[in-house]
């Protein structure tokens, strides 16, 4: 079917959505390809830390503490009692994982405990994983 054709059977609105899907696909990729910030993400972990810590002293409370969290298995920490959803979950913290639980956790883990809406910025959660990495 030619391009032409499909777009004479698409309503407009269907038609803007088919040319702004590559565009959007690119975008959902973008937080992997950005650099993030670490000090920037140390501002933004503010919004974080009335449930998580990260450091030295760090330990589980109202979230699991976030000290070495890349690269550690979900569930994992013995100082915070997960939901059945994040134990089984069977995934380790990768930033491309961590990108994907900023983002949406509800949509990328459902039924985990974590009451939070998600970061949309893509610039925002690298920031986040360039802290995050120093912890």
């Amino acid at each position: 079917m030619t391009s032409t054709l499909l777009f004479r059977l698409l309503s407009p609105f269907a038609a803007a959505a088919v040319l702004l899907a590559p565009a959007a696909v690119a975008q959902a990729a973008a937080p992997a390809a950005l650099k993030g910030n670490a000090e920037a993400g140390k501002a933004a972990f503010r919004k974080c830390a009335s449930c998580h810590q990260v450091g030295p002293s760090a330990r589980g409370g109202f979230g699991p503490k976030l000290t070495g969290v890349i690269g550690r298995k979900s569930g994992a920490t013995t100082d915070y009692k997960y939901s059945a959803a994040m134990k089984n979950a069977n995934i380790v913290w990768t930033e491309q994982n961590l990108a994907g639980f900023l983002k949406a956790p509800s949509d990328f883990i459902p039924g985990n405990n974590m009451r939070f809406w998600g970061i949309g910025n893509a610039q925002q959660v690298a920031d986040l994983l360039a802290y995050l990495r120093t912890q």
